[in-house]
């Protein structure tokens, strides 16, 4: 049994497909079919159901797999405790940020993070919670950046700070008039929404009941199926109607003067607690304390920002 053969098995698992899994491991598909064969040889259990339209993991290859990740996160940890020495500054580290966040962070924590350990560059990528979830369990991602709450099996996570949410208006809209915008306001208003799956979008209707309760009894809201809060505010902008903007997104746009009002809800305002998520193994907790640290500085993240 082989590193080499544990990766195989771990790709072929991820990508059910001995093609796109060769591709991935940077072999050809005979040297995968190979090793792969001579692991459930040697174990003597067939670790995946092959058929002509699909590769299944069998119910004790799954058990296999979990280990054999563990066995390749612990390999991996020794490689980067061998290539920094014991500074675990000096390697990239892979982070991940839902995508409400991580457009209007980055450009904060980036320059911060870099002032504290430039050898320690971010490979970075953005997606939904249950995405960055998987990829961090099986270890293409140290660590990710998520709303609360969170929980995974031997997973650390640690809040970094609170965001309240924001009322955007298009500019000239009669709720300009007012301080402050009670949520039950919004019950029969076109209200500009994420699509399903962005957890920010059920951050929202949690924070405003009402929202579902009339949702469910029939009142229409205005669903964007996007990934971008960014379309959302042009859609305010054009005066299709309103949305709920997180604070750290309410002021990053490219508009001149004018074009929208932010106001916010009434007390007490609706917020999202912003957290890292990292394995409990992870081998760098150096690294994830000076991320932890990077982004509370940030401007995004400070009480004077709000």
């Amino acid at each position: 049994m082989t590193l080499t053969e544990l990766r195989y098995i771990v790709t072929l698992a991820q990508e059910q497909h001995f093609g796109r899994a060769a591709e991935r491991c940077h072999v050809s598909q005979p040297t995968l079919s190979v090793g792969v064969k001579k692991l459930e040889d040697e174990l003597g259990v067939l670790i995946f159901e092959r058929s002509k339209s699909a590769v299944r993991l069998t119910p004790v290859g799954e058990g296999i797999i979990t280990q054999a990740q563990k066995v390749l996160e612990q390999a991996q940890g020794i490689r980067e405790l061998a290539q920094a020495g014991k500074n675990q500054l000096a390697a990239p580290l892979k982070v991940g940020a839902i995508y409400t966040v991580g457009p209007y962070l980055f450009p904060h924590l980036i320059p911060q993070l870099h002032k504290v350990a430039p050898q320690m560059p971010l490979y970075i990528e953005e997606n939904f919670t249950h995405v960055l979830r998987d990829k961090l369990r099986n270890g293409e991602l140290d660590a990710i950046i998520i709303a609360l709450p969170f929980q995974e099996a031997d997973v650390l996570t640690m809040a970094l700070y609170d965001e309240p949410f924001k009322v955007l208006l298009p500019a000239g809209h009669p709720w300009g008039e007012s301080e402050t915008i009670d949520s039950t306001q919004l019950n029969n208003k076109s209200l500009l929404l994420l699509g399903e799956g962005h957890c920010f979008r059920d951050q929202v209707l949690e924070a405003c009941p009402t929202l579902r309760k009339h949702g469910d009894e029939g009142t229409q809201f205005t669903t964007v199926e996007s990934s971008s809060l960014e379309t959302i505010r042009h859609m305010v902008a054009s005066g299709m109607g309103i949305s709920i903007l997180p604070l750290s997104a309410v002021d990053s746009h490219h508009y001149a003067p004018g074009v929208f009002e932010v106001r916010p809800l009434t007390p007490p305002a609706p917020f999202r607690t912003v957290a890292i998520a990292w394995r409990a193994s992870f081998p760098r907790p150096k690294a994830i304390d000076v991320l932890a640290d990077s982004i509370r500085l940030c401007s995004v993240a400070r009480p004077n920002a709000a």
